[in-house]
C-alpha cells in the first residue's frame, strides 16, 4: 500500500497510541483528519503536525447519530482507535461507560461500509481472550488468536465490545466485501502514556516518592508490555497486508511479572521504597501474554524494543516532562479514570 497522499482518518488520533500512529502516517506522506471524541485528549501530542497543516483536527462526538457518516466520507483508510477505555481501574469499575463502545464501533463500521472506504483497521485488545485461561501465573501460556473463540469469556464489558467489534468486521467482509484488519494490542506503554495504566502508574509513584510503593494485585501477575512504536509498526503492516478482517496479536512474548517491573522502576529512578502489594485492588488476569507468531508469518511483524529498553526510555521521558506537583494532583483520579 502506498501511503503518500492517501486520505486517512484516525479516530482517537490525539491520544497516546493514536498520536504515535499519526506521526508514522505523516512520515509516510499520508494526509487527512484526526478525530478526537473526548475533551480529555491532548492536542499537544500533535502540535507540530497541526501547525504544519499536514493533519486536521476535528472535535466530534462519534456516538452522535450521523457524525460518523460525515467524518469517514471520502477517506481511503480508517484507523479506528477511539474508545471509552482506561486502565485496569477503569475497565473493572466503569462497565456501563465501556459498553458504549459496542454502539460506537457499530456506527463507525456501518458508516465506513456506506462510504465505501477502502479499508478499516481496528484497534482491538488482549481483553478479548477468555478469563478462565489466564488465572495461573505459573503456567507458561501464550495466547494464540484462535483462543478467543468459544467458549467466549472476555475481560469485562471492554473486552466484550472489542470481541464484538472484531466479529462485526469479519461479518462486513463476508457479507459486503469490506476490507479490514483487527489488531489485538497487548499492554501498550511508552512516551505520551498516562497514569491509568500499570507501567505509567508505577513510574508516577516513584517520581512523587511514594513509600510504601503500592502495586495492585499480588505482584505475581504476568504481562507482556509492548512498546508503542512496535504497536504502531504492526498496525501499519496489518493495514497493508490483511484484507479479510483477520485479527492478529501485537505483543511481545516477554513474560514480565508486575513485581519485577516495579523493582526495575524503583532501581532506574533510584527511589528506595518498600513495595506494598494490594490484592484487594483491581488486578485483571494473572497470566496474559501474546503469541505473536501469526503476526510474524502473516504480516512480517516482530517487536523491536525489549521491555527494559522501552521502560528506561519511558521513565526518562516521564521524568523530563512532568512536575511532581502536577502528578500528585491527578494520580489518584487517573488510576480509576480515563
Amino acid at each position: 500500500m502506498e501511503w503518500k497522499d492517501r486520505l486517512v482518518l484516525v479516530t482517537g488520533g490525539v491520544s497516546f497510541i493514536g498520536s504515535h500512529l499519526v506521526d508514522a502516517l505523516v512520515s509516510r506522506g499520508a494526509r487527512g483528519p484526526v478525530v478526537a471524541d473526548s475533551l480529555n485528549d491532548k492536542l499537544e501530542n500533535l502540535r507540530g503536525h497541526l501547525d504544519s497543516g499536514r493533519v486536521e483536527f476535528m472535535q466530534a462526538d462519534l456516538r452522535r447519530p450521523g457524525v460518523a457518516d460525515g467524518v469517514v466520507r471520502g477517506k481511503s483508510v480508517v484507523f479506528h482507535l477511539a474508545a471509552d477505555h482506561g486502565g485496569r481501574g477503569y475497565v473493572d469499575l466503569h462497565q456501563a461507560a465501556c459498553s458504549v463502545n459496542l454502539m460506537l464501533d457499530g456506527m463507525i463500521f456501518r458508516a465506513c461500509h456506506a462510504a465505501k472506504v477502502d479499508k478499516v483497521v481496528y484497534a482491538s485488545s488482549g481483553c478479548v481472550y477468555p478469563n478462565h485461561l489466564q488465572t495461573d501465573p505459573d503456567k507458561i501460556l501464550y495466547l494464540t488468536e484462535d483462543m478467543a473463540g468459544p467458549p467466549y469469556d472476555a475481560d469485562n464489558m471492554y473486552g466484550w465490545a472489542k470481541l464484538m467489534g472484531e466479529m462485526t468486521l469479519r461479518a462486513y467482509h463476508h457479507d459486503f466485501g469490506l476490507k479490514s484488519a483487527s489488531c489485538r494490542y497487548f499492554t501498550v506503554y511508552g512516551p505520551r502514556g498516562v497514569e491509568n495504566h500499570a507501567v505509567m502508574a508505577m513510574i508516577a509513584r516513584a517520581f512523587i516518592g511514594e513509600d510504601p510503593f503500592v502495586i495492585w494485585g499480588t505482584g505475581e501477575q504476568v504481562r507482556n508490555w509492548t512498546y508503542v512504536t512496535d504497536i504502531v509498526a504492526g498496525t501499519l503492516l496489518a493495514a497493508e497486508r490483511i484484507d479479510d478482517g483477520s485479527a492478529v496479536n501485537l505483543g511481545t512474548m516477554e513474560r514480565i511479572r508486575v513485581i519485577d517491573a516495579a523493582r526495575e522502576v524503583l532501581r532506574h529512578t533510584r527511589h528506595d521504597a518498600r513495595i506494598e502489594p494490594r490484592p484487594d485492588m483491581p488486578t485483571g488476569p494473572y497470566n496474559r501474554v501474546a503469541d505473536n507468531s501469526l503476526a510474524a508469518s502473516l504480516i512480517g511483524w516482530r517487536p523491536d524494543v525489549p521491555f527494559l529498553e522501552g521502560l528506561h526510555r519511558t521513565i526518562d521521558w516521564y521524568l523530563s516532562t512532568r512536575s511532581r506537583a502536577q502528578v500528585r494532583a491527578v494520580l489518584d483520579r487517573m488510576l480509576m479514570e480515563r
